[in-house]
C-alpha cells in the first residue's frame, strides 16, 4: 500500500512509430499512483523522460498551449519509437483534471528563475561554494554549469517555468532541498522570482 500526499497520474499512449520492447499500442493507458511510483516493468528510459513532466504536472505545472492545460505529450528517447499524454488525476479520484486551452497564449513565456548553492560540504570538482548562484531565464542552459548538477536541477526549473508551487516550501515559488548526486555534497535551492522582484530589479538599473 503506497502512503502518499499526491495525486495519480496517467499515460496514454498516443502513437506507435517503431517496435516497443514494452509492446504498448495506440490507446494503452498506464497508472502512475503519484509522480515517484511508477507501474511494474516500466520503461527507465521513458521514466527518464517523462520524469520533469509528472513533476510538475503534480505541483500545479499548467501547460497553456495544450487542448488541457493539466496535461502534455511525453516521446519516447529511444528512437521516438512511442508518444504519449500524461494527464495528472483529481485527488483521491480517477477523473482526469481539465483546464481548457489559453486561447490568449502567444507563444513562449520563460519565466525568471536562479539556481543557488545553499549547503555545501566535502570537495564539489566544480568548485561551487554556499551564496554561488546563476540566473536562469526559461529552460535555457547555463553555460559552464555542472551536468550532473543540471540534471538534478532541470526538474524543478521546469516545474516552476510553467508554474508550480511547493505546497510544503515556505515560499512555494522555490525548492531548497535540490541535492547534488556526488555524495550530496551540493544542496541547490531553485527559485522562480515573482513579478514584482522582477520590477524592483529593472527600477534599480533604470536608476543605476
Amino acid at each position: 500500500m503506497i502512503k502518499t500526499p499526491f495525486p495519480k497520474l496517467k499515460l496514454t499512449v498516443i502513437g506507435v512509430d517503431g517496435e516497443c520492447y514494452h509492446g504498448y499500442k495506440p490507446g494503452d493507458e498506464l497508472i502512475l499512483q503519484d509522480f515517484t511510483h511508477p507501474p511494474k516493468y516500466f520503461c527507465l528510459g521513458l521514466a527518464h523522460a517523462l520524469f520533469p513532466v509528472i513533476y510538475a504536472l503534480s505541483f500545479g505545472a499548467k501547460f497553456p498551449f495544450m487542448d488541457n492545460q493539466r496535461s502534455l505529450k511525453v516521446t519516447c528517447p529511444d528512437g521516438g519509437k512511442l508518444e504519449f499524454k500524461a494527464e495528472i488525476l483529481e485527488k483521491g479520484t480517477d477523473k482526469v483534471q481539465f483546464i481548457p486551452k489559453d486561447i490568449n497564449h502567444k507563444g513562449p513565456n520563460p519565466k525568471d528563475m536562479e539556481i543557488k548553492v545553499v549547503k555545501a560540504k566535502g570537495k564539489c570538482a566544480y568548485g561551487y561554494k554556499v551564496g554561488d548562484k546563476w540566473p536562469v531565464k526559461g529552460l535555457k542552459c547555463i553555460d559552464g554549469f555542472c551536468g550532473a548538477a543540471w540534471h538534478v536541477v532541470f526538474p524543478a526549473l521546469f516545474a516552476l517555468n510553467f508554474g508550480a508551487e511547493f505546497f510544503f516550501m515556505d515560499d512555494p515559488n522555490s525548492i531548497d532541498t535540490v541535492t547534488c548526486p556526488d555524495g550530496g555534497n551540493i544542496v541547490f535551492k531553485v527559485g522562480r522570482k515573482n513579478t514584482d522582484d522582477r520590477r524592483r530589479e529593472k527600477s534599480t538599473d533604470d536608476h543605476r
